[in-house]
């Protein structure tokens, strides 16, 4: 991947608020040039063993690749749960002009 990619990053809170709160900061540090938050969905999962069944709200982040690091870092140190989802899919297309937005919104 090179530093001019542009990813979706996927991240669930498990709440609006929280959500709110990593998008808001994401967006203000140039971590994301966008965040859609999505503020109800339902995720099941195992966890210590345990099958979980929760509500929570996703977070789909648009940033340049040269960000994830630091986007990554900042999701870990302040999302409240101990092992947070942070997973970053490259973008193959898109409209040319967005994807450049995008890169110029996190320089």
């Amino acid at each position: 991947m090179s530093n001019n990619d542009v990813l979706v990053v996927l991240c669930n809170c498990p709440d609006i608020e929280t959500a709110r709160r990593l998008a808001a900061s994401a967006v203000e540090q140039r971590l994301a040039a966008c965040v859609n938050i999505i503020p109800a969905v339902e995720s099941v999962y195992r966890w210590q063993g345990e099958i979980e069944n929760e509500p929570e709200s996703t977070l789909l982040i648009k940033t340049a690749g040269k960000r994830f690091d630091a986007l990554r870092d900042y999701l870990h140190e302040n999302h409240p749960d101990e092992l947070p989802e942070v997973i970053a899919v490259p973008v193959v297309w898109g409209l040319t002009g967005y994807l450049d937005w995008v890169r110029e919104s996190t320089d």
